[in-house]
């Protein structure tokens, strides 16, 4: 990887996430990242709530977290398969760990991925070492969220430095699990990565084809490895392609003279993306995010 993701695929309306809370991604220390996509840190100190919306990825998370004067606590969040909804209020703070697709397997070798899938479990269940001591670790002080304008110089270099400490709490605690190395791990991540950079691969068969493998045993790798199936993965990148592209769209609306005219052809993309037919797209978008794709990209008000 070069670094973290910069895009904001599987986010819903970003900019009213961005601006009620502290959103950055962090790049892990060199020995994790051929199984981590990055580090993902939240905070925020609001005045009312906000109810934040994601297409989740095809992609394990461990997420350690505090809300208001709550007990810090982790868990193991397996792929979820519908639209999450997380209320926020008042002032917390989210370190998360997102596992690139296939590569949460070797810190948890004696389960099946799968067995995660829609499910979200105390971290100590599954991970050694995630006792409550290392979870107040990883996330921090308590008190203010860092985030915050700083008012002064030194601050600005305390918050800076607990972020730091943050992040290298986690590079500690996921060194010290030691995943195995795992052949089948890093196939896993090769086949999703070519289904996420690869337009052609628009069915299973497609996938099996350019990975060598017939299409049961790429069903059971997928299964054993990264949670869901090969079918699933290549729907849910086409989702978050077109949410990227609807928010893209209703950025543009509002920049410069004449934006209101900018439009996106749905029936272009859902060809693009591999769909038979617009209305294919419409429904899977629609069933996914809770909206219809025109609902979302909304014009600008007049």
């Amino acid at each position: 990887m070069a670094g973290p993701r910069r895009d904001t695929r599987g986010i819903v309306e970003p900019r009213e996430l961005f601006a009620r809370v502290r959103f950055r991604r962090r790049e892990p220390a060199p020995a994790l990242r051929p199984y981590l996509e990055h580090y993902w840190l939240i905070d925020w100190d609001l005045s009312e709530p906000y109810a934040s919306h994601v297409v989740p990825h095809p992609s394990v998370n461990v997420v350690f977290q505090r809300y208001g004067d709550e007990a810090p606590w982790g868990e193991v969040a397996g792929i979820g398969l519908g639209l999450f909804t997380q209320k926020l209020e008042g002032r917390g703070r989210v370190c998360g760990v997102q596992f690139r697709p296939g590569g949460f397997r070797p810190f948890a070798p004696e389960r099946q991925v799968s067995d995660w899938t829609g499910k979200r479990v105390p971290v100590a269940d599954v991970l050694a070492g995630a006792d409550p001591e290392t979870v107040r670790g990883i996330l921090g002080r308590e008190g203010v969220p860092e985030g915050e304008p700083p008012e002064t110089e030194r601050e600005g270099e305390r918050e800076g430095e607990g972020e730091d400490a943050r992040v290298a709490a986690l590079d500690a605690f996921l060194l010290g699990l030691e995943p195995a190395a795992d052949p089948q791990a890093v196939r896993a991540m090769e086949l999703v990565d070519l289904v996420r950079t690869d337009r052609t691969i628009r069915r299973v068969t497609d996938l099996a084809a350019a990975g060598g493998v017939s299409a049961r045993s790429l069903q059971r790798l997928f299964a054993a490895y990264v949670g869901v199936g090969p079918k699933w993965v290549i729907l849910r990148y086409r989702i978050h392609e077109a949410l990227e592209r609807a928010e893209s769209v209703e950025a543009a609306r509002g920049v410069g003279e004449g934006a209101g005219a900018v439009a996106l052809d749905w029936a272009a993309l859902a060809a693009e993306l591999g769909y038979s037919d617009q209305a294919h797209l419409v429904r899977d978008f629609t069933a996914t995010v809770g909206v219809p794709p025109t609902a979302y990209a909304r014009p600008a008000p007049a």
